[in-house]
């Protein structure tokens, strides 16, 4: 995953800048139909039953990972096709911290529950 300017901004001030920086109590992991950026942008998932979901990470090392898996509600319509994963900050709106693009793209209809195993959302520094 890479990180959103928004958080490396919150990083470099926290870490160089000597501007304290609180995490967030809960992050939340969003879908997304077409790439967001570093800037935040892409096409967030719409349709019957969407919402972000929380998620939790664990970190060992140079790399933190999903403590759980995380499942989306079944779909009430056709949410299209999820190419992207964010996480932020907020259930709504709020700041993406970071994204990435699937591994393999997946087409969400109607009845379809979208599903993230423990252990596969990694965020790696190095």
């Amino acid at each position: 995953m890479s990180f959103s300017n928004y958080l490396e901004t919150k990083i470099l001030d926290h870490v160089f800048g000597g501007t304290a920086y609180t995490a967030p109590g809960t992050l939340y992991l969003a879908l997304f139909t077409a790439a967001p950026g570093e800037a935040g942008g892409g096409t967030e998932v719409s349709g019957t039953a969407y919402t972000r979901k929380s998620v939790a990470f664990t970190t060992s090392g140079d790399t933190t990972s999903n403590t759980a898996a995380v499942e989306f509600d079944t779909a009430g319509s056709a949410w299209g096709t999820v190419t992207h994963v964010g996480i932020y900050d907020a259930s709504t709106a709020g700041n993406l911290m970071a994204y990435a693009a699937l591994s393999a793209s997946k087409t969400i209809e109607s009845g379809d529950v979208f599903r993230v195993p423990a252990g596969d959302l990694d965020i790696t520094l190095n």
